[in-house]
């Protein structure tokens, strides 16, 4: 223990004061057992400068008085204050003691999450994400503690950067099987995501030339931004009742297109065989190439699954899926699978932006999927996602009668068009929120609002139980009721 004599006197002199702070920070250091009280003390100083217990410019005691008063050895002090002198946090120089460097600035406390949430929200209809609380925790965390059990060694160094064979084949045979690709290990390759694999077609597209990519309007907002990070700007393509319109494609002179061909987002409608068919003409007459994102194509429920577009032409379809809407988006875990001709390209430039993904991740999932967890998952969720879309439906219905569902039974979200009586569309959102519920136009997929200001919404339904959407639709009634009612006489009435 510290002597309580003039030892203990906090040192004044011109540089600053080493206080009663700083003691509390060095006391327990040396306290700590002999081999570790060194590098105890060295650490408690640091810490003190960095949290600015120690500010720049002040004077430390001598390196005698400071082990005198800390029952320490003058050499633990000596080399203390060596050590922090090297690194920067200290200065000193002959005759003139030791001082706290004017060099160190204190870290801001603490660590933002930047993770997108909805403040004060009562029900989020806003659409793309699932239901994380059915991630199957259980199953997730056996398939981790089997893998860890017989990983070898060498599994743990940087893995290839297409991702671990065993994912690659167990993803090969899942894909095949579900969703009707052309599946070669040798061509998949392991992302962070459909997000990932977007960008690493655009690096290779924009090291072949290419400036410009074409993109369904409406559409995911996140395609252009993911597009711009590699140099290539995109350019809005129509839609009609079939799919991407094929004469404006041609048109505008682009050689690759991003298409969603099995549950368009917004929209929701499937492409029909016959466009299927007009856009592959396309790619093989330009030598282009269709982006196919697969993101929810394994959610159908008045049927199967229409198989994706990759299977009919491997050659001039790029393929990409994940895991974010049938386990969880945090999990980063996707795929892409290539044309031949881009394949070594496409893992070159992986390799440089990121030499690969968790190999134990990768382990874990290779597991789950070989052993049937995952197609049990998928059928969990398919079972709860039909409930809630025929929840969220009936709700309208008896709320909003009049209120279109537009789109397949498919997906995690549903377009409904309001009848007019319903708009502006500016008034129904700013009630919307003024009621707790956040909700996402059309409009903001690309789209212009609807003739007279008529209100076409994205719903979301997937992360939402059954009450809770119930819920959220009974408020934006009471909402628009409750408006309706404080209209008065003479102005105007929404009903």
């Amino acid at each position: 223990m510290m002597s309580s004599g003039t030892n203990s006197r906090p040192d004044r002199s011109r540089g600053g004061e080493f206080g009663a702070a700083a003691w509390e920070l060095l006391l327990p250091a040396a306290a700590a057992p002999a081999r570790r009280r060194g590098r105890a003390l060295q650490s408690a100083l640091r810490e003190a400068v960095r949290s600015g217990r120690l500010v720049p410019g002040t004077r430390l005691p001598s390196s005698r008085a400071l082990a005198a008063d800390l029952r320490v050895s003058r050499g633990l002090v000596t080399e203390a204050y060596e050590q922090l002198t090297a690194e920067g946090y200290l200065r000193s120089g002959r005759g003139a003691g030791t001082w706290v460097s004017e060099a160190v600035r204190a870290p801001v406390p603490g660590a933002r999450d930047l993770a997108p949430r909805a403040e004060d929200v009562h029900v989020d209809f806003r659409p793309g994400t699932p239901d994380l609380s059915l991630f199957p925790r259980s199953a997730w965390a056996a398939a981790h503690r089997a893998v860890l059990g017989r990983l070898p060694h060498g599994a743990l160094g940087y893995p290839d950067p297409r991702g671990l064979p065993v994912l690659r084949e167990a993803l090969a045979a899942l894909l095949s099987r579900r969703r009707g690709v052309v599946a070669d290990p040798e061509r998949l390759v392991v992302c962070s995501g459909v997000a990932q694999a977007t960008t690493l077609l655009g690096f290779v597209l924009h090291g072949r030339g290419m400036r410009s990519v074409g993109v369904e309007d409406p559409g995911s907002p996140e395609h252009s931004a993911l597009f711009a990070s590699a140099g290539i700007t995109t350019v809005g393509l129509p839609l009609d009742d079939e799919g991407l319109a094929t004469e404006p494609l041609v048109r505008s002179g682009v050689r690759a297109v991003v298409t969603t061909p099995a549950h368009q987002f917004p929209t929701g409608i499937a492409y029909s065989a016959a466009r299927r068919g007009r856009l592959l003409e396309w790619a093989r007459a330009t030598n282009g190439l269709i982006v196919e994102d697969d993101y929810d194509g394994d959610f159908r429920y008045d049927r199967a699954p229409v198989g994706a577009l990759q299977g009919l032409d491997p050659e001039h379809v790029a393929y990409t899926g994940s895991v974010s809407k049938s386990l969880a988006p945090g999990l980063r875990l996707g795929w892409l699978l290539a044309p031949a001709d881009m394949t070594d390209e496409i893992v070159a430039r992986k390799r440089t932006m990121d030499l690969g993904n968790p190999a134990v991740d990768q382990a874990v999932l290779a597991d789950f999927i070989t052993r049937g967890g995952y197609d049990r998952q998928l059928r969990r969720c398919q079972r709860a996602y039909r409930e809630r879309r025929d929840t969220l439906t009936s709700m309208l219905a008896e709320h909003f009668p009049g209120t279109e569902v537009s789109g397949i039974a498919a997906g995690l979200h549903i377009i409904a068009a309001l009848p007019e009586r319903y708009g502006p569309e500016a008034v129904f959102m700013a009630r919307a929120a003024d009621a707790g519920v956040a909700l996402r136009p059309l409009g903001a997929c690309g789209t212009l609002p609807g003739e007279d200001g008529a209100v076409r919404l994205v719903l979301g339904y997937a992360h939402l139980a059954p009450p809770d959407i119930e819920r959220g639709v009974r408020l934006l009634a009471a909402a628009h009721r409750g408006a309706n009612g404080r209209a008065g006489g003479g102005g105007r009435v929404f009903i």
